[in-house]
């Protein structure tokens, strides 16, 4: 059984498994009702958890596109001279030199700037 408290058209606004001071009545788990509350709930959360994996998906493609924003201002900082390679912590060392062999290694930057992105470097 189920507490629930209706609103004065009678549709669910609160349901809950202990009773609760506001409670109007009680319902059986197999009420058509109280079916319809927990599927509009259950695709409530459904789409709310979509959404958040939308967002998280799209935080990530931001995350990989802003990576290599900062791996090319790194680069244009260290080819005019502003900082040196050596002013980094030797783990952000380390971690450039991997990432300058990788991009090399594809055919430097020209291979990885899409037609999109041309004109902009």
């Amino acid at each position: 059984m189920f507490y629930v408290q209706r609103d004065t058209d009678g549709q669910l606004l609160r349901v809950e498994a202990e009773a609760y001071a506001e409670s109007t009545e009680r319902l059986p788990a197999d009420h058509p009702d109280l079916q319809a509350w927990f599927a509009n709930e259950l695709m409530a959360t459904s789409h709310k958890q979509l959404q958040q994996i939308k967002q998280l998906k799209q935080l990530r493609q931001s995350d990989l596109e802003m990576i290599r924003v900062l791996d090319d201002l790194i680069a244009v900082l260290i080819n005019k001279g502003v900082i040196l390679v050596t002013d980094l912590p030797a783990p952000a060392q380390a971690k450039l030199m991997d990432r300058s062999q990788a991009r090399e290694a594809l055919g430097g930057l020209s291979q990885l700037l899409e037609d999109d992105d041309e004109g902009f470097i």
